[in-house]
């Protein structure tokens, strides 16, 4: 009853509803409906401004609500990016965000509206999103009518694509961060896999080459505090992000396990690469948030914890804002100076905290879709028992190399052009060598060049092995040379460096200077 008084209420005052309101949380909004819910908002409030930051594959424009000055140098601290449907079966975050942007403009978070500017592209994925289908995601616990695909038009995973940025939506969204700059940036999605007791999971960026102070205030004040408000004001239990497996076997994925498996369990975390959208917005210096609600929880549910989560998130930030403004200021700042002097991780593994931890292990029941007819999963959310394991729910490095004053890039002006291209589509400055000169480099002898037996994302990722000589080298004119003292240097340093276990070597733009026996092509000027 008091859904449907709202409801009607928020009609009288001529509010936009979302398709999932609408429906009863039996559909998901389409394109066309993302558009109209966001253009009547911004028809309600002139300064409101409703743009777009890319196009998808098919030609679809890519939404962004901004609620603040439109102008980014002009913009109130610190600016918050939130992303949704970047896997188009995952559909809460999309009408979450949508609630959201109606609650902060006519609602109840009014009064959070001054308090940093919010950029919302509820839509990420807009051509997968169009693909709705009863056949997709089926084990889900709704929407019943339906959902998108996990890739965009192109088959492409638009969250492993922040390295190579392959997709025309991903070339978007970097071009948005490298002009707005967001201090935030909340990724909304939806989980596969374990059956755990959480209504909701979450990470912050997991790369240990994030600036420390980074990683510790996401962690331990953002994420600490979120955590403690879904708790008290929502009733809504989260944790931090994870899959069950064996202690023993940490790759072998558990869904459930019996009460009486004596094997011991462990809780893991995912991936440390940056081809992961919120890993990478960790080495571009700024704090990055994973949201992951559970599957088997119903979709009304899932759009209500998506809901509560950024809501918290928000509220953090209001009343934090100086504090976050001034963390990112001064890790732009150290870098700058300190680079050179700096060591930073190219491999990398799982770490466990010190001591075990009781991590809530929940259940399911299976439920029918009553339109497909397949059995979805449904979470039973009275079931989550606390059982004692290893968490890894971080990542260490295991080979760090140091970090140049600069790297230069030689060779055909082919393969300089595509490097430049590279660099640009992130925002890294590079400037083109005017004149022949001799420089003392470290230059990287290669061992061996391996390709991947089997090809993910179109590519056989490549890997090279080798060692550093110091060498005085003659650069020729035209040569590119990438300074490391950047804002973006410590990305730069992980598209650039040889062994980097995610860079421009591992998406094959290199492959053809690469040989066992050659010199890789970028040099390192200490």
């Amino acid at each position: 009853m008091l859904i449907i008084v709202g409801t009607v209420l928020s009609a009288q005052r001529d509010e936009p509803q979302s398709v999932a309101e609408r429906s009863g949380f039996t559909e998901t909004s389409r394109y066309m409906d993302v558009r109209a819910f966001l253009e009547a908002l911004a028809k309600r409030h002139p300064d409101v401004h409703l743009e777009t930051f890319g196009t998808s594959e098919e030609g679809r424009a890519l939404p962004l609500l901004v609620i603040g000055e439109r102008n980014p140098e002009r913009a109130r601290p610190p600016v918050v990016l939130v992303i949704a449907n970047i896997h188009a079966g995952e559909v809460e975050g999309k009408e979450a965000t949508l609630h959201l942007a109606r609650r902060i403009l006519d609602g109840d978070l009014a009064s959070l509206r001054n308090s940093a500017t919010w950029l919302l592209a509820p839509i990420y994925n807009a051509d997968g999103n169009e693909r709705i289908s009863l056949d997709h995601r089926t084990e889900q616990n709704g929407p019943i009518g339906g959902v998108g695909t996990r890739e965009n038009a192109k088959g492409l995973d638009l969250n492993r694509d922040f390295v190579k940025l392959e997709s025309s939506e991903a070339r978007g969204l970097v071009a948005l961060m490298t002009r707005w700059d967001p201090d935030i940036v909340v990724d909304l999605h939806t989980t596969n896999g374990s059956y755990h007791g959480y209504h909701l999971t979450y990470a912050p960026g997991l790369n240990p080459n994030t600036d420390a102070r980074i990683t510790t205030f996401t962690r331990d004040r953002l994420l600490a505090t979120v955590r403690q408000a879904m708790a008290s004001r929502h009733q809504f239990r989260i944790y931090d992000y994870g899959n069950f497996a064996h202690v023993d076997s940490l790759e072998e994925e558990l869904e459930g396990f019996a009460a009486d498996d004596g094997r011991p369990k462990a809780w893991r975390t995912f991936d440390e690469r940056p081809r992961f959208g919120t890993n990478y917005v960790g080495l571009r210096n700024r704090i990055a948030i994973l949201s992951e609600a559970y599957s088997y929880l119903t979709f009304e549910r899932r759009v209500k914890v998506t809901e509560a989560f950024v809501e918290e998130i928000m509220r953090f930030v209001a009343a934090h804002g100086r504090d976050i403004r001034d963390l990112t200021s001064r890790v732009d700042a150290d870098w700058s100076k300190n680079a050179s002097k700096t060591e930073a991780g190219v491999a990398f593994t799982l770490e466990a905290l010190p001591n075990p931890v009781d991590v809530r292990v929940g259940a399911i029941s299976t439920i029918p879709n009553p339109r497909s007819g397949k059995q979805m999963h449904a979470m039973r959310e009275d079931v989550a028992v606390p059982t004692r394991m290893t968490v890894y729910d971080r990542f260490t490095a295991t080979a760090s190399r140091h970090v140049p004053r600069e790297y230069i890039v030689q060779g055909s002006p082919t393969l300089i052009d595509s490097i430049a291209r590279a660099l640009a589509a992130h925002g890294i400055r590079t400037d083109r060598l005017q004149s022949t000169s001799r420089h003392t480099a470290d230059v990287f002898v290669i061992d061996r060049v391996t390709h991947a037996e089997r090809a993910f994302q179109s590519h056989r990722e490549t890997t090279v092995t080798g060692r550093f000589e110091r060498r005085d080298v003659d650069v020729t004119a035209g040569s590119l040379a990438i300074k490391t003292d950047q804002r973006l240097g410590r990305l730069a340093f992980y598209l650039l460096e040889p062994e980097s276990n995610d860079s421009l070597v591992t998406w094959n733009l290199l492959d053809a200077e690469l040989a066992a026996g050659g010199a890789h092509p970028v040099l390192k000027v200490p």
